[in-house]
């Protein structure tokens, strides 16, 4: 019986740009470079011709890595059996199909030579007077290929390879802190950040790999500032990489208090000082230094206003916020009779 004519095959190779001879290796490499370049969400300015073309990829890919795969496991090194020769000495294939409905009685081979339109023949039945009759083949059955590895769910060898006809969604951010210091956002920095993540490699394997990320803090950023790394996150089956957010918080500092863009700092003077005016040293966040003459009252809640010593500006270059001085007022836990004496006379006549 004639094999039909069978239809022709599509130019997948063109579609990947690889040549007929190359491995599966060279196919999955060639299909994660396309899909990243044709993915419809990195070109929204020609969609259309985006979805088209990640639709043939995909449809490639699949045909051929499913044909490298048959081709790997396969042995086709046995010899064919001639159509017009003896039916009884023709090896049968193993049907699903088959056997579910007709069980055999004598144990049959496994033939990986088969083609796959061809029917199997069956063995040849015996009639009573000795004659050999060769019976109808029935059915057409299935390649050895359900036999091979590949089909087996419980293969660990098998490369992992994702295909997907649809376009590939993108999961939530992946949120982290990034702890800096108020000297360090006063004056900016670079930070390091080492991260593991898992990607797919060219072989289709999920393997997991590191990488440094850079951030160069800028002067002026305040708590809750957010940098994001795009597709810096996990690669997961049917999935786009997730982004990656780092979202800034400012570290305790044991004297300064930030607020906005200004600084605040508690300072504490003797009442005698507070009375009759004083001359103070006023530290600064980057370590320096600044004297301070004080010639009011300072009563308790009183504040003293240093323009230009608070943070910079991230959206005002060359600009800063204020230093505030809180004042805290000492008074002395002790007095003697005369002591309070004399302070009762001297306020008395400042009433």
């Amino acid at each position: 019986m004639e094999e039909p004519p069978r239809s022709p095959t599509p130019n997948f190779y063109s579609v990947l740009g690889i040549p007929k001879t190359a491995t599966l290796t060279d196919i999955c490499k060639a299909y994660k470079s396309l899909v990243m370049k044709w993915h419809p969400d990195k070109n929204l300015s020609k969609k259309s011709e985006a979805e088209a073309k990640f639709r043939s990829i995909n449809e490639a890919y699949r045909v051929l890595s499913s044909k490298k795969r048959e081709e790997e496991f396969l042995f086709v090194d046995e010899p064919k059996t001639p159509k017009n020769e003896g039916l009884a000495s023709s090896p049968s294939i193993y049907s699903r199909s088959a056997s579910r409905r007709t069980p055999s009685p004598t144990p049959r081979s496994f033939s990986r030579s088969t083609s796959r339109v061809g029917t199997t023949p069956t063995p040849a039945s015996r009639s009573p007077s000795g004659n050999t009759t060769p019976t109808t083949p029935k059915e057409a059955v299935p390649p050895a290929p359900f036999l091979s590895k590949v089909m087996s769910r419980k293969s660990t060898s098998t490369p992992i390879i994702f295909s997907q006809s649809t376009a590939r969604r993108k999961p939530p951010p992946i949120e982290k802190k990034l702890e800096c210091t108020l000297e360090e956002l006063c004056k900016g920095c670079v930070k390091k950040i080492k991260i593991t993540r898992e990607v797919i490699s060219d072989s289709g394997l999920i393997i997991q790999e590191e990488e440094i990320l850079k951030i160069k803090v800028k002067p002026g950023w305040k708590k809750g500032t957010k940098i994001t790394f795009e597709g810096k996150g996990d690669e997961r089956p049917g999935t786009l990489p997730a982004d990656i957010i780092f979202m800034i918080d400012e570290k305790r500092h044991p004297m300064f208090k930030r607020q906005g863009d200004d600084l605040e700092l508690g300072v504490e003077v003797p009442l005698i000082q507070a009375l009759t005016g004083c001359t103070i040293s006023v530290p600064l966040l980057g370590g320096e230094k600044m004297t301070l003459l004080l010639d009011d009252i300072i009563y308790p809640g009183y504040e003293k206003v240093i323009a230009g010593q608070g943070m910079p500006k991230s959206k005002e270059e060359g600009k800063r916020g204020d230093l505030r001085l809180n004042f805290l007022v000492e008074f002395p836990t002790e007095l003697s009779d005369k002591q309070r004496s004399d302070v009762l006379s001297i306020l008395s006549d400042c009433s």
